[in-house]
């Protein structure tokens, strides 16, 4: 890291313990200490963003903090840290913190975000829709993706380019995991009952329900409501402005049908197994 952003991110810190302080002094230290830290955690293109806007409206709510500082695995200019350095981060937040990223359920982050006074808040994605918002991401909204090229330069159709999503790509220079592997990683937050588990299409079409979700969740994390339930919800639904976001789109649930040809499905079928069953988004094959 540079000189330039090693100074921003000591600034950050300094501002980080500005803000815990005024937060203690609103509060009361007493109150802040037993918060829960709360990390807002998805994988890409699967509502990261949306369960952050939602993770920011907390302090509006009781003694939580938002430190300013970049997701837990990214550094200042957005390049991927290594784990010892995104455990170092994930480590350093205090009660009442709030964070967001995308924390695969593997050891040691699975011990660590699972602990008393921690709040770990996980949003899936159906795979069919979060295939379509990478491609599009990576074709039209960030033409520095690593797979910008290969879509773009060596693919011309849109059943191409998620059918190469789907498989996977190993070729120089573009390097993407199969679709099934990519949910692997993520899949054993389902199985941690300390975690609260949010299907992203949730919070879009039922998000009421979802946010209430939520605050029972932070409530059994340790969190004292101030306020009554109906007021929290509707605060945190202000917090929601999705066109606020770099990557936003479309995020509606359900458009992978728009582009998903036959060919698609069979290949998604055939390398994704029995995903979308796992994940409750099918009950069978026949789709």
């Amino acid at each position: 890291m540079d000189l330039y952003n090693t100074l921003k991110a000591q600034t950050k810190t300094i501002r980080w313990q500005v803000r815990r302080a005024a937060v203690a002094l609103r509060w009361g230290h007493t109150a802040l200490q037993s918060t829960p830290a709360v990390l807002g955690n998805a994988m890409p293109k699967s509502g990261s963003h949306l369960i952050n806007q939602v993770v920011q409206g907390l302090p509006r709510l009781g003694p939580f903090v938002n430190p300013g500082f970049p997701p837990v695995n990214r550094d200042e200019v957005n390049d991927k840290l290594p784990d010892a350095a995104v455990l170092a981060n994930l480590s350093r937040m205090r009660p009442g913190d709030l964070g967001y990223g995308y924390i695969k359920a593997c050891q040691p982050f699975v011990s660590l975000l699972t602990q008393l006074g921690r709040a770990t808040i996980f949003v899936y994605r159906d795979p069919r829709d979060m295939l379509v918002s990478h491609v599009f991401y990576a074709t039209q909204m960030h033409t520095g993706h690593g797979m910008h090229r290969y879509y773009t330069e060596t693919l011309q159709t849109m059943e191409q380019r998620l059918n190469a999503a789907i498989l996977g790509v190993d070729e120089p220079g573009a390097e993407l995991s199969p679709i099934r592997a990519r949910y692997e990683g993520y899949l054993a937050w389902l199985e941690q009952p300390a975690v609260l588990c949010l299907r992203f299409e949730d919070l879009v079409l039922d998000r009421p329900a979802a946010l209430g979700c939520i605050m029972d969740y932070l409530v059994q994390r340790g969190f004292n409501p101030r306020l009554p339930r109906h007021q929290e919800i509707a605060i945190l639904e202000q917090a929601i402005a999705p066109k606020k976001s770099g990557t936003f789109r479309k995020g509606q649930p359900g458009s992978w049908r728009e582009h998903f040809t036959e060919a698609n499905k069979a290949v998604f079928k055939e390398q994704a197994g029995d995903l979308l069953i796992r994940l409750g988004y099918e009950k069978d094959y026949r789709w």
